[in-house]
């Protein structure tokens, strides 16, 4: 019940907290950008990107950061930072990285009707003290949505005060993946959904991730009618394919030092390495997978190695689960292990893999989940749900990846592609994984956003 009430406090905190901010901007009005080309004065193109989320687990706002440094722009890249972010983040001169700290965790001796207002606030001064105040006022805002609240307010309301220009980049919808777990119907689901519907038509211009993302937004609720473009997410230049035998040797016993028995037999084939990157959050079933690999392991196929990396609220129960079926004798032939791992390793270990598993369920059914992109990238075939309508602007069935709703299909495309007789199909996904990876983010990027935001030509 106390979870119920977070979106209502947190809107009710919102509208205090404008109040409070147009106060703060008559007493001590922040400075203006000042509409040159050049940028706050200093002969470049200037933009704030903002993610409320960790950096180093927002690989889309890092590549806007990076093409936007790349030319020459100048970057203040604003989030959380939990990890480690991207390398070529960390080292580059033209991107300044702003942290903001992290809420703390509720004390057990505060009520959450006191601590859910305050949360709210806490991240509201954070975001409009850092915008308003501490940070020159630049060009553009990037923003990314969701999550939506406090940040598309704050965002459209400091563009308001110091003259910049907002984009607003659609990952997803905050409300559809509030409504996964508490119902369409829900008065909460209704309120996120009108906030968001509100405020997303403040922006200057729109991203979306897919193009069926983009013919919603025009449609009602949203019913944007500033400009709009599609971009897709496409791999950055760490993901790449790897072929030399003694690389990937080399890439298996510096990421899987834990695994070095089976490093042999996974280089000649005996047995097969999936990876699967999740979030272990709702929107991704991870049961789907366990019951996957138990069918699979019935059947006494090519023993696998399956590698789970990420970080996440479900992550214990899925290990307990894990743990039970192994002791049980349920995956004989099946070793399953977690890894979080530094943003290179990660790369290296998808080019070293048999088939990538994407278990992202699309709270919207317009997103696409940028794991799959970065498998391409790495010249991975994937295995993928594929219950959603924008699946197919990224997986083609049968040239890179295959698709699979229930654990019984992702268990049949396990045995037909990781058995000796799927390897030929296994090869041909491979080449057209490699294909579609082949297209790059600079590309992607040099021809849209670069051309809005007067980078490119």
């Amino acid at each position: 019940m106390a979870g119920e009430l977070l979106y209502p406090l947190a809107l009710l905190g919102l509208c205090a907290s404008g109040l409070l901010a147009w106060i703060l901007y008559l007493i001590f009005g922040p400075s203006q950008y000042d509409g040159s080309p050049a940028g706050s004065g200093t002969g470049l193109v200037s933009a704030h990107v903002l993610v409320l989320g960790d950096i180093g687990r927002s690989p889309r706002m890092t590549y806007h950061a990076l093409s936007i440094a790349k030319h020459g722009g100048k970057v203040n890249l604003i989030g959380y930072l939990e990890t480690s972010p991207h390398p070529d983040i960390v080292n580059n001169l033209n991107i300044t990285i702003n942290p903001i700290p992290v809420p703390p965790r509720k004390p057990d001796s505060l009520p959450f009707l006191l601590f859910a207002p305050w949360k709210v606030l806490y991240q509201v001064y954070h975001l409009f003290s850092l915008l308003a105040y501490r940070l020159e006022p630049a060009q553009w805002i990037l923003v990314q949505n969701p999550p939506s609240i406090p940040t598309l307010a704050i965002a459209a309301l400091i563009c308001q005060l110091r003259n910049s220009k907002l984009m607003i980049d659609w990952h997803n919808y905050g409300w559809t993946i509030l409504a996964s777990t508490r119902g369409p119907n829900h008065p909460l689901v209704r309120i996120s959904k009108l906030y968001e519907c509100l405020f997303g038509r403040l922006g200057s211009f729109h991203l979306t991730v897919t193009h069926a993302m983009a013919r919603q937004l025009r449609r009602a609720p949203y019913s944007i009618k500033r400009e709009m473009l599609p971009v897709h997410d496409r791999p950055s230049a760490i993901f790449r394919p790897i072929t030399s035998p003694s690389a990937r040797e080399s890439i298996l016993h510096r990421v899987l030092p834990a695994e070095k028995d089976l490093i042999p037999s996974i280089l000649n084939g005996t047995t097969r390495l999936i990876v699967s990157s999740t979030s272990w959050t709702p929107d991704e079933d991870f049961s789907i997978l366990l019951d996957a690999l138990t069918r699979y392991a019935a059947q006494s196929l090519t023993p696998i190695l399956a590698v789970i990396t990420g970080k996440g609220p479900q992550k214990e129960i899925y290990l307990a689960k894990i743990s039970k079926l192994t002791k049980a004798g349920l995956l004989p032939n099946v070793r399953i292990i977690t890894a979080f791992l530094p943003f290179p390793d990660y790369a290296a270990l998808l080019a070293c893999a048999d088939l990538g598993i994407c278990l992202h369920m699309s709270s919207s059914g317009v997103d696409l989940p940028m794991k799959v992109v970065d498998m391409f990238g790495a010249g991975l075939p994937v295995a993928a749900f594929s219950g959603y309508e924008s699946f197919g602007e990224l997986v083609k069935e049968g040239s890179n990846g295959r698709g699979f709703e229930t654990a019984e299909e992702l268990a049949g495309v396990l045995e037909s592609l990781l058995s000796p007789e799927g390897q030929a199909e296994l090869e041909t996904l491979r080449r057209g994984a490699v294909r579609e990876g082949s297209r790059r983010w600079d590309e992607e990027w040099d021809a849209k956003v670069g051309v809005i935001m007067g980078l490119t030509s």
